[in-house]
């Protein structure tokens, strides 16, 4: 498992009968999280003094129940500042168990010692994109939802990077590709966290374990002559780890050399000393990593 333990604004205190107490900054949230199926004592007295809790709703859904909380604030990893905003659906804006693969990307990048393209799909608010620019990366940033590209440029401008080079990109992640392709464009690193379920423009349905492997061997056409690395998330809990080495291996392995590693991803736990299990990422990584 890939832990992301080096967060100083983030710490996932406790989790528990479907649910994970969080301190994101100054602020306490209890969220759900279907992975803590265990019914463990909440001791921890954030259960009870939290800011803010998102209740699901019986016909779907849900709302935040809010004490005291802000609109919105910012959290830092390392030099990097993200801005937190609680959304309808859960979500705040920043998946903190990701920082692993931040820290796996800046790394590969300052290693290559040359400029590094990097395609970034499904990108959401952008962490993955600051992270590479802040390496010295050019980026090009696809998501299919304006709001979320608007959010990951404001990620960006507080991390001080409103200058660097990265392409904001609305628009479907497939037709994106497939345009590129055909102009010719090739990108050095590909970084893709698709989601589980979802519908295309056209109201097409992508389910992951049925669209995936066609759209990650779309997606290796952009590949330069010299990759360096291909990076790709996945929250489907029925998906084990060792698919996503097997894709990776057959779609850009055989072409390119190099080598797959695929793990779990996980939160430390302070309450129990353990490790929350949080998806899993698939790594192909080119012989010079």
């Amino acid at each position: 498992m890939w832990v992301s333990d080096n967060w100083k604004d983030y710490t996932l205190l406790d989790c528990s009968d479907g649910e994970k107490l969080e301190r994101w900054g100054e602020y306490t949230l209890v969220r759900p999280d279907p992975q803590a199926i265990w019914k463990t004592p909440k001791k921890h007295a954030g259960w009870k003094n939290h800011h803010a809790r998102y209740a699901r709703s019986a016909s779907g859904g849900g709302h935040w129940v809010k004490k005291s909380l802000p609109a919105h604030w910012q959290v830092n990893y390392g030099d990097l500042t993200f801005n937190i905003k609680p959304m309808n659906f859960k979500h705040t804006g920043i998946f903190p168990e990701q920082a692993t693969n931040w820290d796996f990307a800046r790394q590969a990048i300052t290693k290559a010692k040359r400029p590094i393209s990097v395609l970034n799909l499904f990108a959401y608010t952008g962490a993955a994109t600051v992270a590479c620019a802040s390496a010295g990366a050019s980026v090009c940033h696809v998501d299919a939802a304006k709001g979320m590209v608007n959010w990951a440029r404001e990620n960006a401008k507080s991390s001080n990077l409103a200058d660097a080079p990265i392409r904001w990109i609305v628009d479907d992640c497939a037709k994106f590709v497939e345009r590129e392709i055909r102009r010719g464009r090739r990108y050095d690193a590909i970084i893709m966290d698709p989601p589980s379920y979802g519908r295309g423009p056209s109201g097409e349905i992508w389910k992951l374990e049925e669209n995936l492997f066609p759209f990650v061997e779309l997606v290796s056409g952009v590949l330069s002559d010299n990759p360096l690395f291909f990076l790709i998330n996945s929250y489907t809990t029925g998906l084990s780890p060792s698919v996503l080495t097997y894709i990776l291996e057959t779609l850009v392995s055989k072409r390119f050399g190099g080598h797959t590693v695929s793990e779990e991803l996980g939160l430390p736990v302070t309450e129990s000393g353990l490790n929350l299990p949080c998806g899993a990422t698939g790594r192909w990584m080119s012989s010079q990593l």
